[in-house]
């Protein structure tokens, strides 16, 4: 298990990130919370300071490439290191490419591509000068394939957020360590999914498992591992036809 020290996390002010935020306090971390929305994140930081926990609050949006430098350099001077940063901020906005909806799709890319490598680039900057460090990119199962209409974008998201994780685990950076996760349906207050998901599982211990693989500093891991390593891997063989159907 890792050794608790200052982690930031972006996306921090609801669902996945809101839930990671608490269970790492927990275990001892200090925390950089970062969302576009500073108020949801001030009442966070209020709860875990209660914990004893060294809290630093900063408004960002990850499509601003010179905020996501200020902020993760704002982190160090604000609590005096940085051992892991979580890529975790993304949105789900999709339409059928063509369809007259393309500020959705594009917007879906800046945040979830162009937004995660600006993230990769300022969190790397600094774990390459100090010597250490432990990134983590939350993906998707449905980067595995490509999904038809409303979700081509999304899943071409999340399919270039675990290839650049695999590049970074390919170059071994000396003293940095790389995790890429990959969840399937975790509901959280701001997704439920409705009734139509398969194997959703609520945020508690869907973040709880996601949590136990970031401390253990596993490669890549699909969550929860049942049924989604599964399904992963079915989905990674089948023809399209078969996937089409999967995923409609």
């Amino acid at each position: 298990m890792s050794t608790p020290g200052v982690a930031l996390i972006t996306g921090a002010s609801a669902g996945l990130g809101e839930e990671m935020a608490r269970q790492l306090a927990a275990l001892g971390w200090d925390l950089a919370l970062c969302a576009r929305r500073v108020e949801p994140l001030e009442a966070l930081a209020t709860e875990l300071r209660g914990l004893g926990r060294r809290v630093h609050v900063a408004a960002l949006d990850v499509t601003d490439t010179d905020a996501v430098h200020a902020v993760v350099e704002g982190t160090v001077a604000a609590l005096g290191r940085l051992d892991r940063v979580i890529v975790n901020a993304g949105i789900g906005l999709g339409a059928p490419v063509g369809s007259g909806r393309a500020d959705a799709n594009l917007a879906t890319l800046q945040t979830n591509v162009v937004g995660a490598m600006a993230q990769c680039e300022a969190a790397m900057a600094v774990f390459r000068e100090q010597g250490h460090g432990h990134l983590v990119l939350i993906g998707s199962v449905a980067g595995v394939r490509g999904m038809a209409g409303a979700g081509t974008a999304y899943a071409a998201s999340k399919a270039a957020v675990g290839a650049i994780g695999e590049g970074l685990r390919a170059e071994r950076v000396p003293g940095v360590d790389v995790t890429v996760l990959h969840p399937g349906y975790i509901r959280t207050a701001i997704n439920d999914f409705g009734k139509g998901a398969p194997f959703a599982v609520d945020v508690e211990p869907g973040v709880a498992e996601m949590v136990k693989l970031i401390e253990k500093r596993v490669g890549v891991a699909y969550v929860p591992r049942w049924p989604w390593a599964v399904v992963a891997r079915v989905l990674g063989a089948a023809p399209l036809s078969v996937v089409r159907r999967m995923t409609s």
